[in-house]
């Protein structure tokens, strides 16, 4: 064949393209926030606008396997801090960063293999686990509370009973086993939470007292408290607020409520119903 001479391509013949391979580039999809609607890149764990922490319950998987949950450190604002496997800087300039002025650009570390193992990194202000320095490589437990400099953190663990004390005010309070009958309950269209007297948590994280599993709750929203005088409704520093009859709560505000007020998580509306 002349290869100078033009090629004419026969327009009636069907020409046999490659049909596409398993090895073909896949399109990963962004997440977009439910909050801002902003799209993040996938596999991150808080929207990059608004800072909405998205679910870390990771989807059950086609053959039924269980979901993965980390573990997190909660600071005295109620804020959720995710550990994951190896080393964790925490710091002002660590992975797990912390905007206080007596914690260390890199404070301490917190080694998450076998079990968890926290390390002070020759900070300014020290390192205590539950009140006492520590000097070596020490290994943490459910509850352990981390000050870094006096900035507080305390460990929760996945799968375990709601023991973690919730802090409220700078006053710890621990949340009582339910061993009475209900007081009170917590409603909405489709269920009814029972409160018992003393401090009831609520949040996504399964430590709380009522689980409420939306991605507009936090891990630790809020707290409310059955006394004998009447029932207060505290919010914990939660990403997207606690609304009191279309009022927006103050975090750490402790707030006196009835049973006829409204109290919206997200798109959720609750009120309190006396048995």
């Amino acid at each position: 064949m002349d290869p100078n001479r033009t090629q004419s391509l026969d327009v009636n013949k069907t020409v046999m393209g490659t049909a596409p391979t398993i090895n073909a580039t896949q399109v990963i999809k962004p997440v977009q926030c439910p909050v801002c609607k902003s799209f993040n890149p996938a596999g991150v764990m808080f929207c990059v606008d608004c800072g909405l922490i998205f679910d870390r319950a990771l989807p059950d998987d086609a053959f039924g396997a269980p979901t993965i949950r980390m573990p997190v450190l909660v600071d005295e604002a109620g804020r959720e801090h995710t550990l994951r496997p190896g080393e964790n800087i925490l710091g002002r300039q660590g992975d797990i960063a912390l905007d206080d002025a007596r914690v260390s650009r890199r404070h301490a570390s917190i080694n998450m293999g076998e079990g968890l193992i926290l390390n002070d990194l020759g900070s300014t202000n020290g390192t205590k686990l539950d009140n006492d320095p520590i000097t070596a490589p020490t290994p943490l437990e459910q509850g352990s509370v981390v000050s870094l400099g006096g900035f507080k953190l305390t460990l929760s663990l996945p799968g375990e009973s709601a023991k973690t004390a919730m802090p409220i005010g700078g006053q710890t309070i621990q949340t009582p086993p339910p061993t009475a009958a209900p007081r009170a309950f917590l409603v909405n269209s489709s269920t009814r939470y029972p409160l018992h007297l003393g401090a009831n948590s609520f949040g996504r994280r399964d430590t709380n007292a009522i689980v409420i599993d939306d991605a507009y709750v936090s891990g630790a929203h809020g707290v409310i408290e059955l006394e004998e005088s009447g029932i207060y409704l505290t919010d914990l520093g939660s990403t997207n607020g606690t609304m009191l009859n279309d009022a927006k709560l103050s975090a750490e505000l402790r707030t006196r409520i009835n049973e006829d007020d409204v109290i919206r998580l997200g798109s959720l509306e609750f009120r309190i119903e006396r048995p």
